[in-house]
């Protein structure tokens, strides 16, 4: 097998010097099914399920709620999230929004002190937490598009809760990274931390005994218990008493909607993904708008003049998200404006092949650590297919346990644009569209997508990483569609990331010297980088009705592993 080593590189979020290694494993293949996760006992149990009679929402609903037992940092039923659900039978895609929603109490300056945002307030602590959406989302899925019951696709989490699990790399460092804030909640010490108070370390067994009584409601009673019964008290309890305002009443108003999903043309190539609040799917389809007329094929894969082109048009496309982007329930996104061919012939006429425009011209690479975020992708016999990104935002959330409930809640509420121009967590910059506001989803960077090739799915795709999700997702599915690249070669090749603001491109040490020796001629400011995004994708070759292949690949960048039969 190949590796890919990348050389010490700057942590935007620590400004730490780290060493990162991955193994570039091979895609797991077969012929029916397959699911990418980012660890391999949630692959296992989306491929346990499938192997049952379960479709691709049912695998996904199962390797989602494992991820949040196996890899707490990232997600959990304290979280939310989207999914995009293909039904092969229909032709036709879905999108689910289970996002968390500010409670009732929450406004515009909720986090304002003295004029200034406090970014404490809404990365930490009660006033962090926006409502679950998790539980909800969950259960429409089952509801509306699965074939098995919430018993059946919860059976495998459970048993990872109950019997344990070894704790591997992923979750070992985050354990360790975030040692002084766990042990400052009760319930988050008594999981997370020994007796002693140090973490548990890579190849440790850990239970999760509280989880699995949360998750035995959940696939008994579905999500009534989080939102009106006994779990919503505690919910309640554990906020109020780390100084939030979320109460059973906002619980209880909590909806998972479904959503017409966001569908755009690229050649020959159809993409479905999710509408806003995700800013994921539109930001990839606007980049893909402005890059369609070149010939990317020509210019060669992370060729410097192919990587200058895409700096630029994320530039273009980020500064967009920037002013544009919010709850379309409360603001107008002019989608239709933004993606049409007329604007990205303004973006290409402002681009320079020669030199880098300032940031200005368009209207922070401060990309966040990889911690809060998972995406599952799942292909099925039948050649349905699901994308599903869902999040607790940062590595444990608002480091808010639900005591006696092995719960994890989330901090999306830092999601918001806090106060215009104050970056949040992922260092991204936003203005009035996104504000707090009652009710108000927060705008995401979660890019599930479907591409497909005449009527069948061809790939799925989605990643974690903060704003690095688009930036990570879209370079993988150009490499497929431009670059002809196996799925494996599409997910473990070198990236790149621009986000508008500041005016830095970061860079993983896998781009060639010569490559970035050109680009910082043209004028970008380099910042190297340890790892961009993580991305979790399946490709199809060959059509549902006769011979096809199915390959999943789970990004070796998070130490995940893909299953496939």
């Amino acid at each position: 097998m190949s590796r890919l080593r990348a050389t010490p590189l700057a942590c935007v979020v620590t400004l730490a010097c780290v060493l990162i290694c991955w193994q570039a494993r091979a895609a797991a293949t077969g012929s029916h099914g397959a699911v990418a996760a980012e660890h391999r006992l949630a692959s296992r149990a989306g491929l346990e399920i499938l192997r049952a009679g379960g479709n691709a929402v049912d695998a996904a609903v199962a390797a989602v709620l494992a991820t949040g037992v196996v890899n707490p940092s990232s997600s959990g039923l304290g979280g939310g999230g989207f999914m995009i659900v293909y039904l092969a039978d229909e032709g036709r895609a879905h999108a689910i929004d289970y996002r968390e929603r500010a409670p009732a109490s929450a406004h515009r300056d909720m986090y304002i002190r003295d004029g200034k945002a406090d970014t404490k307030a809404s990365r930490r602590g009660g006033l962090a937490v926006g409502i679950p959406g998790e539980p909800a989302g969950l259960e429409l899925a089952i509801t509306q598009f699965g074939s098995l019951t919430l018993e059946e696709v919860t059976a495998p989490a459970l048993q990872l809760a109950t019997e344990g699990f070894p704790v591997e790399g992923h979750l070992a460092k985050q354990l360790e990274a975030n040692t002084e804030a766990l042990a400052a909640d009760a319930e988050l010490a008594a999981i997370f931390l020994r007796e002693d108070g140090r973490p548990y370390r890579e190849g440790d067994k850990l239970q999760r005994l509280h989880l699995a009584d949360s998750l035995q409601k959940f696939a008994k009673k579905g999500s009534s218990p989080f939102y009106a019964g006994a779990i919503a008290e505690d919910i309640e309890t554990a906020v109020r008493a780390r100084g939030g305002t979320l109460t059973r009443s906002d619980l209880g108003s909590y909806k998972a909607l479904q959503r017409p999903p966001l569908a755009t043309g690229y050649g020959d190539w159809r993409l479905v993904t999710m509408p806003p609040p995700s800013s994921g799917g539109g930001t990839i389809a606007q980049v893909l708008s402005v890059l369609e007329p070149y010939d990317l094929g020509e210019l060669g894969q992370n060729s410097s003049t192919y990587l200058h082109l895409l700096a630029e048009s994320l530039k273009a496309a980020f500064s967009d998200r920037a002013k544009f982007y919010g709850d379309p329930d409360f603001v107008d996104v002019p989608l239709a404006r933004l993606l049409s061919p007329g604007h990205a012939a303004a973006v290409r006429t402002r681009i320079s092949s020669v030199r880098a425009l300032p940031s200005a011209a368009y209207g922070n690479v401060d990309g966040g650590s990889d911690s809060g975020t998972t995406h599952i992708s799942v292909v099925d016999k039948d050649g349905n297919a699901v994308a599903c990104t869902t999040s607790v935002n940062t590595a444990f959330g608002s480091m808010v346990g639900v005591p006696n409930r092995g719960i994890v809640l989330n901090n999306t509420m830092d999601d918001f644009s806090i106060q215009p121009g104050v970056a949040n967590a992922f260092g991204l910059v936003g203005n009035e569209a996104n504000s707090v506001a009652a009710a108000k989803r927060p705008l995401s960077s979660m890019s599930p997508t479907i591409v497909l090739s005449k009527g069948q799915v061809r790939m799925v795709a989605g990643a974690s990483g903060g704003p690095m999700i688009i930036t990570s997702t879209l370079q993988t599915l150009l490499n497929v569609v431009e670059f002809e690249m196996s799925v494996e070669d599409a997910v473990t090749a070198p990236r790149i990331h621009h986000q508008w603001m500041p005016e830095m491109l970061a860079v993983e040490g896998g781009i060639p010297e010569p490559v970035r020796d050109s680009l910082t001629r043209r004028g970008h400011r380099l910042r190297p980088f340890s790892a961009i995004g993580s991305v979790q994708a399946v490709e199809v070759i060959g059509s549902s009705g006769g011979k096809r292949t199915v390959r999943a690949m789970s990004d070796p960048r998070k130490g995940g592993v893909a299953a496939a039969y």
